[in-house]
């Protein structure tokens, strides 16, 4: 993972889902941080999930930056279709069954719901 902190890296894209929850809707923020050199002459790219009970904070790495930021939307896809908060039909964005916009990998097109089924499926 790059050596940056958060306040460091520079950040790339958010898109804010919504969570229903008893309480009423939470935002949940998906946020990208910029790519950055690894160690091993590859790139890693950092993204946090802000579930509201814990931040899930990973990383992808790529044989370039470009790849590394593709690589990172497609694990955003795999963690948002397998978790619970999506298997109980509870996340959405931008309206509930439209899919939250992140590409998925061929192995996962399967769970797709909404416009991301539509366009990726």
């Amino acid at each position: 993972m790059p050596a940056h902190s958060p306040e460091v890296a520079m950040v790339i894209g958010t898109r804010i889902l919504t969570l229903r929850t008893e309480a009423g809707e939470v935002p949940v923020p998906v946020t990208i941080y910029g790519p950055e050199a690894g160690t091993d002459g590859g790139w890693l790219c950092r993204y946090e999930i802000g579930w509201p009970d814990e931040l899930r904070v990973s990383v992808a790495g790529g044989v370039d930056a470009l790849q590394a930021v593709h690589l990172t939307m497609q694990k955003i896809a795999v963690d948002l279709y397998t978790s619970d908060e999506h298997r109980e039909g509870r996340l959405s964005w931008s309206g509930q069954g439209g899919g939250y916009g992140f590409p998925m990998p061929k192995g996962g097109r399967d769970l797709l719901v909404g416009f991301d089924k539509q366009f990726d499926g």
